[in-house]
């Protein structure tokens, strides 16, 4: 994926980076909202937001902290009406180049490692793929219902609950 298409870059030149943390406040466009909204599937992201801190862990190895909010509209599993959510996250992410991966192991389990192939991190798309893990993976409506109407017997067979209503092309 070419920088170009990326839905929320937000490119932080690793040559701004000292012995200090660097911190940074970040939150996606209207238009960008709508990007990350068609690239994972949702009806709309009213919201996101991330305060992103960069912190030095040598020389060549960086340590991304960060937190995010949004507030999101997803289909329903079960009737396909809209279901409003939000989502919040706090995540870890170390980079470094790809030599550094083994010793990076020993520094933090929970840390993922990624490689670092160019002289800028890009904290929005670090922001943008946390997010789409944070998303709930089965949507319901509060007033969905998964439940046959009607009781089954074994007779009916497995897949008797997805049986459409109404007439069907054998009758």
């Amino acid at each position: 994926m070419s920088i170009d298409s990326l839905e929320f870059c937000r490119l932080v030149p690793l040559a701004r980076l000292g012995p200090e943390p660097f911190r940074q406040e970040i939150v996606a466009t209207k238009e960008e909202c709508a990007a990350l909204a068609r690239r994972f599937d949702l009806l709309a992201i009213d919201r996101l937001a991330a305060a992103v801190e960069l912190i030095r862990q040598g020389e060549d190895v960086v340590l991304l902290r960060a937190a995010f909010e949004a507030e999101i509209l997803q289909r329903c599993v079960v009737t396909l009406d809209p279901v409003p959510g939000a989502v919040s996250e706090c995540f870890a992410l170390l980079y470094g180049p790809p030599e550094a991966e083994d010793s990076a192991a020993v520094a933090g389990d929970d840390v993922a490692f990624e490689p670092l192939s160019a002289d800028v991190i890009d904290i929005g798309e670090a922001v943008a793929q946390e997010f789409s893990l944070a998303l709930p993976p089965f949507p319901r409506s509060p007033d969905a219902c998964a439940e046959a109407e009607e009781p089954f017997s074994e007779r009916d067979g497995p897949f008797a609950a997805l049986r459409l209503r109404g007439k069907t092309r054998a009758e």
